[in-house]
């Protein structure tokens, strides 16, 4: 019994780190939030942020998704290089006036757990 739970241990913990918790594959080079403050209504806003692939092998970005047709997202489609960076643009179309705050789940391939990104503002009338 001794020695299958020797076994099965290391399956169990692979791909985590020590504390268990799963390994990310990449490091954002900026904030994973970002406030646009006060923005014109109608008026579209873009917001880029960056990463940077810190595992020993190429990722792919499988896809992001929006929490409403609101809010866009354009990613790096072709797989990142171990070492190499790649990015999410968010674009917020600005139609409905009044406070925003809206959570983008990206998912990458080696990574069970999607990284949470995260814009918020306020759409005022010109």
């Amino acid at each position: 019994m001794t020695s299958l739970l020797l076994w099965l241990l290391p399956l169990f913990f692979s791909g985590t780190g020590v504390s268990g918790m799963p390994t990310p594959v990449v490091q954002w080079l900026d904030p994973k939030e970002y406030d646009f403050g006060e923005i014109g209504h109608n008026r579209p806003v873009t917001v880029k942020f960056s990463f940077r692939n810190i595992s020993d092998s190429p990722i792919i970005l499988q896809t992001v998704r929006t929490t409403c047709g609101c809010t866009a997202a354009n990613w790096t489609e072709t797989p990142v290089p171990a070492g190499e960076k790649g990015e999410v643009r968010i674009e917020y179309d600005a139609y409905q006036q009044g406070d925003f705050d809206k959570k983008i789940k990206v998912f990458f391939d080696k990574q069970r757990k999607p990284e949470t990104l995260r814009i918020f503002g306020t759409v005022i009338s010109d």
